[in-house]
């Protein structure tokens, strides 16, 4: 697993979440650890290493 760090798009505190890296592309829905609004992640993975990352708020 690989931890990263980012600032949730809703709330602006900085938050981690563990990734996989054994799935090269993934997107999908997590909520903020401070202030629970879902936020939709895209993680790629090349090689075992993140070369993109994503984190962006939910229309509701």
């Amino acid at each position: 697993m690989y931890e990263h760090f980012f600032q949730c798009p809703y709330c602006w505190e900085e938050i981690s979440m563990l990734l996989d890296p054994s799935v090269s592309k993934q997107v999908y829905v997590e909520d903020c650890e401070v202030c629970c609004n879902p936020i939709q992640l895209t993680v790629v993975f090349s090689n075992k290493e993140l070369v993109q990352f994503e984190a962006t708020g939910i229309e509701q």
